[in-house]
């Protein structure tokens, strides 16, 4: 079997000017890096300028600290922001849930065939529901209930745990309570949300049968970062499904858990594989190579 190739990814974004491409190829030409793939957009409404750039690994003839310290001093003259990240790195992550179930499984599943480069770390829920699957999948599980009452000290314990386990990414897999203003802002860009497309329509409880009752000809989901206002943070992925009349509740229901799982885990893995930019409430997602 062949081993996968390893790559040295760059997020850049800055002021749009000339000269930014060529100077960054030379960058890292001088220093004989090879670039294994390069995507780059302009956003001419804002004048602003975004690249990725893939690097092969086997070229890197120093510590990946020097790296990016020599690479902080071409970025400081240029004025860039930028993110380094290394694809044999298997970022951690922690997939917080409530009751249901199928964007856990989902990405346990995808997970475990190779789909998504994490390692899911832990399981954390405000009910004990799902510590089966948890416990199935060998997956440390903690049960956190939350009250209004005891949400300070509940998050305190999310936040704990958090650290405790290094993690890198948290998945809110149909986690169905608010997070704190604070929570957000300490994990801003490390916090991904999945909901339904009906917001704001239908919000609160049973969201299908007031859908239904509408009638409906489109059910969708959205992913995206959470914010301090937690449904309006920039967006990574949408997808949308037409549906007709025939369809109960319940089927408005099942199809709309299908395009969840497959948003949600779109929006995971652009993620992890370092294929995100964020500009404002935006964010720029660059396609898998071909």
């Amino acid at each position: 079997m062949a081993s996968i190739q390893k790559k040295i990814i760059f997020l850049i974004q800055c002021e749009d000017r000339k000269g930014i491409l060529a100077a960054t190829a030379t960058w890292f030409y001088s220093r004989s890096y090879n670039i294994l793939h390069c995507q780059q957009h302009t956003d001419n409404n804002e004048g602003r300028y975004f690249m990725r750039i893939e690097l092969d690994m086997k070229d890197l003839q120093t510590t990946r600290k020097e790296l990016e310290d020599d690479f902080s001093l071409f970025a400081e003259e240029y004025k860039l922001q930028w993110k380094c990240r290394y694809s044999d790195y298997k970022s951690r992550v922690a997939i917080m849930v409530s009751k249901t179930s199928h964007c856990l499984y989902d990405l346990i599943a995808r997970n475990n065939e190779g789909d998504l480069n994490c390692e899911i770390s832990l399981i954390i829920s405000n009910h004990p529901d799902l510590e089966l699957i948890a416990n199935q999948f060998r997956i440390p599980f903690y049960y956190l209930p939350i009250t209004p009452e005891t949400k300070q000290s509940q998050e305190e314990k999310v936040r704990s745990l958090l650290t405790r386990f290094d993690i890198d990414l948290v998945v809110l897999a149909r986690y169905m309570q608010i997070l704190s203003s604070d929570f957000t802002r300490a994990w801003q860009g490390k916090i991904i949300n999945i909901h339904h497309g009906f917001l704001p329509a239908f919000q609160g409880a049973n969201p299908y049968l007031k859908a239904y009752q509408r009638g409906v000809k489109m059910i969708g989901a959205t992913a995206h970062y959470a914010s301090e206002d937690l449904d309006q943070g920039p967006i990574i992925e949408q997808d949308v499904v037409r549906v007709n009349h025939e369809l109960t509740p319940n089927g408005l229901r099942d199809v709309g858990k299908d395009v969840e799982r497959r948003v949600l885990a779109r929006a995971v893995q652009a993620h992890l594989e370092s294929r995100i930019i964020i500009w404002k409430n935006r964010t720029i997602v660059f396609d898998v190579e071909g």
